[in-house]
């Protein structure tokens, strides 16, 4: 599912690679065959245009056999799963000899409706500092992609432009919903993480990114007036939450709660999570790094927890399903939580007993808190999504699913615990 996105931007240079959504980049757009969404299914090849481009850029970057593909043979398909970005396996036929050690096949990203939105072109001051801002975010994340594909913790990087770039395409699949409450698998996840909050990375190290980004979200939000019938009744529910409140009470609680400041994945769910091809011990690898920045640490284990609910491995209208009771259980909590501390503090496996379940128990304090964040994150997220995404998804459907998550964490850990 979703790469799920492309990140939102704080006004500094510790923004994540977020992406600004722009005030001119508002618009509403006319409504759609809305009384048919019960019956869309997603496409599985992309549109002529989209073919064309991809088989230019990956001529263009890509080396051996890559040269001499004619565009009747260039082989694209859509990979499934994307929300925020689009995602396509690019290939070479099989009739093709490779000349040397060129991939025979490679993942194609698009950026998504935000970004597209961040290099928006016009006159004023605030369009150009945004599209500045917008530039600057893709930078950063294409570093990052990087280094960490440098350091073989994730794809190697073939080729960056403006709209998009090309990876390797790794041998895996992803992760299913289901599958995350295995305890083989919920243990490699943590100790994955554990490893990447371990990373010394070049940016700005101030937790900027969370509060920041959540906060250009609601003020696009607030300045929005909804015209489509369809959305009137969900948007006047989600009017009737007084979020600036909301977000004001959350900010409060989270000063209050100890975490410290890694560097985060920030969007660590199954479609993030590959399942390797391979015979080793690690089988593992996680992708898509647009969210990725210094930020708390209670929060990308939170997030990876509240992922649990949600399945977007869905061909019809809203393209998910939320199970709530899916939502990890203490034990299995503590189960994460441990391996986490195993991997990421050396000592912690030589303290006695009362001593372990003593840091366990506070970080999953911690994390049940900043599970209130992610839910109020993607709840912005997608609500600004619904409006100018043009991947087929039930952005609103999904903001309301996670506002409701919110409103019943909040009945267990909004207050001191």
């Amino acid at each position: 599912m979703k790469t799920k996105f492309i990140n939102g931007v704080s006004s500094s240079p510790s923004m994540s690679l977020g992406l600004l959504v722009t005030e001119s980049a508002l618009h509403v757009q006319p409504e759609s065959e809305e009384n048919c969404k019960e019956v869309i299914i997603r496409q599985d090849q992309p549109d002529s245009e989209t073919k064309r481009k991809a088989y230019l850029w990956c001529k263009d970057f890509l080396h051996g056999a890559w040269r001499s593909v004619s565009e009747d043979d260039f082989e694209i398909t859509i990979i499934r799963g994307g929300l925020s970005n689009k995602l396509f396996l690019c290939a070479l036929p099989d009739r093709l000899d490779s000349v040397g050690d060129e991939p025979r096949s490679v993942l194609l990203r698009l950026y998504g409706a935000i970004l597209q939105m961040s290099c928006n072109k016009g006159d004023s001051q605030r369009s150009n500092k945004e599209s500045l801002q917008g530039a600057e975010a893709m930078v950063l994340e294409s570093v990052m992609f990087a280094i960490l594909a440098e350091r073989e913790l994730g794809p190697k990087l073939y080729g960056i432009f403006p709209t998009g770039r090309l990876e390797q395409y790794v041998p895996s699949r992803k992760l299913e919903t289901c599958e995350l409450g295995d305890p083989n698998i919920s243990a490699e996840v943590a100790q994955k993480m554990a490893a990447f909050h371990a990373m010394r990375m070049p940016f700005n190290k101030e937790p900027k990114w969370l509060f920041g980004t959540m906060e250009k979200y609601l003020n696009q939000i607030m300045r929005m007036a909804v015209t489509r019938e369809s959305h009137l009744c969900l948007f006047n529910r989600l009017a009737s939450y007084n979020l600036p409140q909301e977000m004001e009470d959350l900010k409060s609680l989270l000063e209050s709660t100890n975490s410290p400041v890694v560097f985060c994945h920030n969007d660590c769910q199954e479609g993030n999570i590959l399942l390797l091809n391979t015979s080793v011990d690690q089988k593992l690898m996680l992708i898509d790094f647009e969210y990725s920045s210094y930020n708390y640490r209670g929060f990308d284990i939170a997030n990876h927890f509240c992922e649990w609910m949600y399945d977007y491995n869905c061909d019809k209208f809203p393209f998910f399903k939320v199970n709530a009771g899916n939502y990890p259980s203490k034990a299995q909590q503590l189960h994460f939580i441990e391996s986490y501390m195993r991997e990421s503090d050396g000592r912690f496996s030589d303290l006695h007993d009362a001593a372990r379940e003593k840091v366990m128990e506070e970080l999953y304090v911690e994390v049940n808190r900043f599970a209130l964040a992610s839910h109020f994150f993607w709840g912005l997220w997608a609500f600004i999504q619904s409006r100018i995404s043009t991947i087929e998804f039930g952005y609103m459907e999904y903001a309301l699913a996670r506002f409701d998550a919110f409103f019943e964490q909040k009945k267990i850990w909004g207050g001191s615990n």
